[in-house]
């Protein structure tokens, strides 16, 4: 397939066709709202914008911004022009981000003002990037203004030949080596996500949708693309602030969303806080990124909000597993089972499907699934084997095929949604001149689900945890910093040198400090 009918950023074209007057984008902060045909005009002066500065067709073009509106008119003017975005974690120090941009071969950013020490950082390391477009405020003198730039350029469409298996985006997440990975996206793989989200998820072309997740990641981004897919309306919050959540829920008639367990709880903490508000057009909230409490669940549901438990990963541009609106209540604790253009398998060691109720690794097939990361095709071929996305997740299908994440294979924490590989922790750690040994595991967290925690083997006996802990301030991105250290003689490991990391959760059972 060819043509603009397959280019993502082609989708606001054509629902500004069908529905130009349809509100689009509400942008939560700035009260801000945009029809289709508002969007379209905008998102084709920044295309004309980026082609003015250079930008063509192959081009990496790192997006650096919280939620905005400005963030989706670049994300979909990239994609019309043929280039690659790279979404960028806002929430990474400097030396963490150099990286990406280096791998990446970003040659062009687009930041928000409010980053603009984090691009200070950036500007004073080696990194391939040429130019740099801010986003509000007070422009540097280094970079281009984009309100300026955007105004001046022509909003007539940008006609790039482009395939639907040319690549979309890459997206990094956090590696097991300590290096974070290029999850890579084509047009095609991005197309399939959403066709498979809408024909699963109960979606109404009426509903209002809240982003209030990043839309650097994929669990806002392939959800904001299907909704321009189906006409339906998004209401962007530029951060999560529950209190201000609830009351958007109340002003802006808010039907649907997604928000990740912690965020849950947040709201449920701060019920009490927004008064008498109207919820009951709120249909339901998807849940993932770690398993939904089914305390949490009932919470929401004795408030008559049902929350629909989803699995994905950035490898699968989002979806794996949903579960229906009929049996949300009934089977809660359940992730249900695969999308509708999903396959997903819960295997044993030897690749065969485990009996019910046991447990195996989840594995996933789909066209939406990832072409492989990026200049790196040892970890593509040890992730996607005979077309089956092996996830390193656990979990056990019950014998009506409703499918429950129990675990994790790999040692990854989950803090707040976020993804946090224990490999990074421990490398940063084991720099520390008074560290002979380090592994560093994930204890449960009221506040975020789970915390780092630092298990330490010391080389001299003065080093204390506040020591530790202020050594990883600046190194890491806070959602990564350990929320406490122990000290031990020695780390339990198996002959091949690996950390039994079981042991040390059974000796630190946690919880962690908020």
């Amino acid at each position: 397939m060819t043509g603009p009918d397959t280019n993502i950023g082609h989708f606001v074209t054509r629902r500004a066709f069908l529905n130009p007057d349809r509100e689009a984008i509400v942008d939560a902060d700035t009260g801000r709202r945009y029809t289709f045909a508002e969007l379209e005009a905008g998102v084709n002066r920044t295309a004309n914008m980026l082609r003015g500065l250079g930008v063509g067709a192959g081009d990496r073009v790192g997006l650096l911004m919280m939620n905005s509106v400005e963030f989706e008119e670049s994300f979909f003017a990239i994609a019309k022009l043929g280039a690659v975005i790279v979404p960028l974690n806002w929430r990474l120090v400097a030396d963490e981000l150099a990286f990406i941009l280096s791998d990446s071969g970003t040659s062009l950013v687009v930041f928000g003002s409010e980053l603009i020490d984090t691009v200070a950082g950036l500007r004073e390391r080696s990194t391939p990037v040429q130019e740099w477009v801010q986003v509000g405020g007070q422009t540097a003198p280094w970079a281009a203004d984009y309100a300026q730039r955007h105004a001046e350029a022509s909003a007539e469409p940008i006609e790039v030949a482009t395939d639907a298996d040319d690549l979309l985006y890459i997206m990094y997440t956090s590696g097991t080596t300590g290096l974070p990975k290029g999850v890579m996206h084509s047009h095609r793989t991005a197309l399939w996500a959403i066709l498979t989200v809408d024909a699963t998820a109960d979606t109404h072309f009426d509903d209002r949708y809240l982003v209030a997740l990043p839309l650097f990641h994929v669990g806002a981004l392939t959800p904001a693309v299907a909704c321009v897919y189906a006409g339906v309306t998004q209401v962007v919050m530029r951060t999560f602030d529950p209190v201000r959540a609830w009351q958007l829920i109340d002003a802006e008639r808010i039907t649907t969303g997604l928000l990740v367990p912690a965020m849950l709880q947040f709201m449920l903490a701060t019920r009490e806080q927004v008064g008498d508000i109207v919820t009951g057009q709120l249909r339901w909230m998807m849940s993932g990124a770690s398993p939904v409490p089914v305390n949490l669940i009932r919470a929401f549901a004795d408030m008559g909000i049902e929350i629909h438990q989803v699995y994905g990963l950035t490898e699968s541009c989002g979806p794996a597993c949903l579960i229906s609106p009929d049996e949300a209540l009934a089977r809660a604790g359940s992730t249900g089972k695969s999308f509708f253009f999903t396959d997903v398998r819960v295997v044993d060691q030897e690749g065969q499907d485990v009996a019910p109720d046991e447990p195996g690794e989840v594995i996933v097939r789909g066209p939406h699934v990832m072409l492989g990361y990026w200049n790196r095709p040892d970890a593509t071929a040890e992730t996607i084997r005979s077309g089956w996305l092996h996830t390193g997740d656990v979990a056990i299908v019950d014998k009506d095929g409703y499918v429950y994440i129990h675990d994790r294979i790999k040692d990854m924490i989950i803090s707040g949604g976020e993804n946090v590989y224990p490999a990074e922790i421990e490398n940063v750690v084991l720099g520390h001149p008074k560290v002979s040994d380090v592994a560093v595991i994930g204890v449960p967290s009221e506040r975020w689900g789970e915390s780092p925690l630092a298990v330490v083997v010391r080389s001299d006996d003065s080093l204390d945890e506040r020591e530790l802990l202020d050594w990883c301030e600046g190194k890491l991105a806070r959602f990564k910093l350990p929320r406490g250290a122990v000290f031990v003689e020695e780390i339990p490991r198996n002959p091949s040198g690996k950390a039994l990391k079981r042991i040390l959760r059974d000796q630190f059972p946690g919880p962690a400090e908020s």
